[in-house]
């Protein structure tokens, strides 16, 4: 029998920590095995089990999977998560490329020089606010549905209620102008599984502070 998938990647959210939303919500345990300094690295990196030398990577399956976009859809494809037929493949694609988009923007942000933050973080509010909420919105108006496709959970509403949380942490009442994704935000996070990993003592990570930070740019050189 297969074990747990084991997840190779730093303390921090990073670009693991949508794998740990996607996991967490389609009810499946796993193990996490920590990168804390550069030796841990290099030594994935030296043992060969890195395709790019780079992480994320998730043991699972008897495969060493590394590539962030290629875990998530893996996972998506395996637990269910990804539409019944191509069209609706395509159009999860297009909702998590979006959501990718925004988280991208705030995951750097703590990363950026303290002068160009301020500048960023209101391009961030402007971004969500007017280029990417109101696409979901629009969705959930004009099919009526309490999910962004299919009228069923797909990897695109979790991505969603992910970047929806990190965009709150930026501005509290940024979805003031969004009364159907207040509720879309309400009604996902209450899906039992989802809800335990929104929980206190839970695997899902804290925003980056200063010490997780030092700790990144030693690990990586950056």
């Amino acid at each position: 029998m297969a074990g747990k998938p084991k997840l190779h990647y730093t303390r921090g959210r990073g670009k693991m920590e949508s794998i740990r939303w996607l996991l967490a919500a389609a009810g499946v345990e796993f193990e996490e095995e920590f990168i804390e300094k550069k030796e841990d690295l290099e030594k994935l990196r030296n043992d060969g089990v890195l395709l790019f030398q780079q992480v994320p990577m998730v043991e699972m399956d008897g495969m060493k999977m590394v590539q962030t976009r290629a875990i998530l859809s893996y996972i998506a494809a395996k637990y269910n998560l990804y539409g019944k037929d191509l069209k609706e493949r395509a159009w999860i694609d297009m909702y998590v490329e979006g959501t990718t988009d925004l988280m991208g923007m705030i995951m750097y942000l703590p990363f950026q020089p303290a002068d160009t933050k301020e500048k960023n973080l209101a391009l961030i509010i402007e971004r969500a606010t007017t280029r990417y909420f109101p696409v979901y919105e629009k969705a959930l108006k004009d099919h009526g549905h309490d999910y962004l496709v299919g009228n069923k959970l797909s990897w695109a509403d979790i991505h969603l209620l992910e970047a929806i949380l990190m965009a709150e942490e930026c501005k509290p009442d940024i979805l003031s102008a969004f009364p159907l994704l207040q509720a879309f935000k309400g009604r996902i996070s209450n899906i039992p599984t989802i809800k335990k990993f929104l929980q206190p003592g839970s695997q899902r990570k804290p925003p980056a502070d200063e010490k997780f930070i030092a700790t990144v740019r030693k690990i990586f050189n950056i």
